[in-house]
């Protein structure tokens, strides 16, 4: 049975719409944000599978938009009036934010991707110089799921890179990979890296996203795809790794070689907190650096260390 959280007391709400969603830290961030701003909002978890619930939810006329993570974020899109360009092209939605239809004067729910902008911002955030770091050359994604994509969208539109090396463990996820980009017109050159003689020959990239969990490889194919992210990591030149896995430890595996190997390395809460500062842009209609970014950054870091605890 899905609990409805008790919105009686703000003058707007939003919710945080997933499962399980115990660990995210959106809320949290969120609540920095209006609070840094004087406003009596809140984004309330609703950690449910139950879309007809949440759809009653969000008629109500304080609602002023939501976060829709797993397992939500494609089963949304037909319950929406309409996407923006990143929500369309990722076919996928994180984000919801309402509008007013100026014919009818009806609340229209629009959806979106944030995730995208959170890895662009991630880099450009955090290295003084793109031109030198990654613009014009090659970009590295390793893994295979929904931030992959996420990634090739950012690095493809965005981030000037001339092709992506795909490093994973599974083939046939990094083939879903590449036809699905393709098919939604974002795949530019998309390269399945396998072996390690095939790394040895390739140009070194600029940009690289992890998009993997933190643990050691074990299988003959976990190795395989380490080897060739050692060998491209050893190229000479060096430019900058976003981590995505921050939860439990903000700092990995990969970050660690990364870092010896004599690359920059952003952790994944910057993606995070990217991200979540989109989507205050979209609710309250401020710019991102108008809102407490300094702040935010400082409650995600002490959350993240009270967990280590």
């Amino acid at each position: 049975m899905t609990v409805t959280p008790d919105s009686g007391h703000l003058d707007r709400v939003g919710y945080l719409f997933g499962h399980p969603i115990a660990h995210s830290m959106s809320p949290l961030l969120h609540q920095t944000v209006y609070e840094g701003l004087g406003l009596k909002w809140a984004q309330l978890p609703l950690d449910s599978t139950d879309m007809d619930h949440f759809l009653k939810l969000i008629q109500d006329p304080k609602f002023y938009g939501a976060s829709v993570t797993m397992p939500h974020k494609v089963a949304i899109l037909k319950h929406l009036d309409s996407l923006t360009d990143e929500g369309r092209d990722v076919g996928a939605c994180n984000t919801i934010f309402t509008r007013l239809d100026p014919t009818t004067n009806k609340r229209q729910y629009i959806g979106t991707n944030t995730d995208v902008v959170g890895i662009r911002d991630a880099f450009y955030e955090n290295i003084s110089d793109a031109e030198a770091c990654f613009h014009g050359r090659p970009a590295l994604v390793v893994g295979g799921g929904g931030a992959a994509r996420s990634a090739v969208y950012a690095l493809t539109k965005w981030m000037k890179a001339t092709k992506i090396y795909l490093v994973n463990r599974d083939r046939s996820e990094v083939d879903a990979v590449i036809k699905e980009c393709t098919e939604r017109g974002f795949g530019g050159e998309l390269i399945d890296i396998a072996t390690v003689a095939q790394a040895e020959q390739l140009e070194g990239p600029g940009a690289v996203v992890s998009c993997v969990p933190n643990f050691p490889p074990r299988t003959k194919a976990e190795k395989d795809a380490r080897g060739v992210l050692e060998c491209l990591l050893a190229k000479p030149h060096k430019g900058a790794v976003l981590e995505m896995c921050y939860h439990p430890s903000s700092w990995t595996e990969i970050a660690e070689l990364s870092k010896t190997a004599g690359w920059k390395v952003i952790l994944g809460t910057e993606a995070m907190i990217w991200q979540g500062l989109e989507q205050d842009k979209f609710w309250t209609g401020k710019n991102a650096h108008d809102l407490p970014v300094k702040k935010v950054h400082e409650v995600i870091a002490s959350k993240l260390n009270e967990s280590r605890i």
